[in-house]
């Protein structure tokens, strides 16, 4: 029996295999109609053998996938000894859950109720005799089948169903082949050819060539507002504004899109971090990549081009020579100024020393609060006094280092002393030979002003610069 049932498994298989390539239209059914052949085992206490039959359904197809149909099946077995004939056949009515499979096919669910009825010229009445059931018996019915299409209205259906009878503890296994034929079907619509039919198409509109879900809408994996299928940049960043192609728009061609960059007008060549907004390493106002002398000190004057300039030729820069219009020839101090110059630009309040004095404040040096720290902003002063010393050769200097008159007078000698040296340090990882750095603290002494207001007291935190007289000779 095993065997038999194999067979009828196989050739379904391969009918269906034959007709689903076909590809019948998806259509909207209503009516099915159909009949074939069936194969039904019985159980064992029957005493029947399995046997070929036929099979006549009628359909009527409901919303949501639903089928209600009723089935007659009918069999002529024999007994297992002696080979009588004996009939069997089942009516019943079931409900069915319908999946598709393709455009064309479809595999679906069935459980229903029914009766089988067993007759022979034997059976006397209602009763069960040893040689075979006699009356009719009340069953439960449940099964799985598969439905190809062939033409658009003809489909090849195959089941398999289990039927067990409450009354008599009897169950029958069975698997038909049948020819359904769909009246009052119509052809399922694909407005937008998205191949989501209309009935389950959730966005009837979608344009040409979108990538749609199993609802029938658009898929925007990079969520750019622009659905794959059309979009040609199909991984753009998250906040990026794009074109009608998805693609990354960018407006002043940084390498930084639209929509992430935050400065949105930056000049054509211009190096950018990945916000967009140019890179200004030395801070002179020119972006780099624009800027033909990226390392300018800090406080320097350039051009457009990013370049320092010297308008009286001594060596300091515009910006930082404190004397701009010192004679040419004239030797200078870091400040560009004479030697002997006073200190220039002194501020309001202030009483400046004599005017033969040498010493110059060195304008920008600063420290963390109560240490000797050099903070960043000290590095283009110190680097144009290196330049200035190492282009003097002859030229030696003493560091002073200075305070204002808060806190313990010792402890600010100290504070003096350790930032003159920490000055020193610099000058001489910039390559000027310590032989002729001399650092020294002279903490509260020789204030700049006497003024208590705290930006006079600043003015008298200082680092100031004594041109150290030359060697005499023998």
């Amino acid at each position: 029996m095993r065997t038999c049932l194999q067979r009828v498994a196989l050739a379904a298989a391969c009918l269906i295999t034959l007709g689903a390539p076909l590809r019948a239209q998806q259509r909207r059914n209503l009516i099915e109609i159909g009949g074939g052949a069936v194969y039904q085992s019985f159980d064992k206490a029957t005493n029947l053998q399995a046997a070929f039959g036929g099979v006549g359904r009628v359909g009527l197809w409901l919303p949501y996938r639903f089928e209600i149909e009723g089935e007659a099946m009918l069999t002529r077995p024999r007994t297992t000894f002696n080979g009588f004939g004996w009939k069997a056949n089942t009516y019943s009515g079931a409900l069915l859950f319908n999946v598709p499979v393709g455009n064309s096919s479809s595999a679906f669910v069935r459980a229903g109720y029914g009766s089988t009825t067993y007759a022979s010229d034997r059976c006397s009445g209602s009763s069960f005799f040893d040689i075979g059931p006699c009356g009719s018996t009340p069953v439960l019915i449940g099964g799985v089948g598969f439905r190809a299409g062939i033409r658009p209205t003809v489909q090849l259906r195959a089941d398999f169903a289990a039927n067990h009878s409450t009354a008599k503890s009897l169950t029958t296994y069975g698997a038909s082949l049948a020819v359904a034929v769909m009246l009052g079907s119509k052809p399922s619509i694909d407005r937008d050819g998205d191949g989501v039919y209309d009935t389950e198409d959730k966005c009837p509109n979608t344009p040409a060539g979108v990538l749609v879900d199993r609802r029938g809408c658009p898929t925007d994996t990079d969520k750019d507002g622009v659905p794959d299928g059309v979009d040609r940049c199909p991984t753009t960043a998250a906040g990026t504004q794009v074109d009608a192609a998805g693609c990354p728009k960018d407006t002043d061609r940084d390498g930084v899109a639209d929509g992430i960059d935050k400065c949105a007008n930056t000049p054509v060549g211009a190096s950018v971090d990945a916000t967009g907004c140019p890179v200004d390493s030395d801070r002179d106002g020119v972006a780099d990549g624009l800027d033909r002398c990226p390392d300018t000190p800090a406080g320097a004057t350039v051009d457009q081009l990013g370049c320092p300039g010297d308008e009286d030729g001594d060596g300091v820069f515009d910006g930082l020579d404190q004397c701009p219009r010192t004679p040419a020839g004239q030797a200078v101090n870091a400040f560009g100024c004479p030697p002997s110059a006073r200190l220039p630009n002194a501020p309001a309040g202030e009483t400046p020393g004599p005017a033969s004095t040498e010493a110059a404040v060195l304008r920008g040096v600063s420290f963390a609060t109560g240490s000797a720290r050099l903070l960043p902003e000290s590095s283009g002063p110190l680097d144009s006094l290196a330049r200035v010393l190492l282009a003097n050769p002859s030229v030696s200097i003493e560091i002073g280092g200075y305070t204002d008159r808060s806190g313990d007078a010792n402890a600010n000698l100290h504070l003096s002393r350790l930032r003159a040296e920490a000055v020193r340090n610099y000058l001489i990882a910039r390559k000027v030979p310590f032989t002729r750095l001399v650092a020294r603290g002279y903490g509260a002494a020789q204030p700049l002003t006497t003024d208590p207001s705290p930006a006079a007291q600043a003015a008298n935190r200082r680092i100031e610069i004594t041109p150290l007289p030359a060697p005499r000779g023998p």
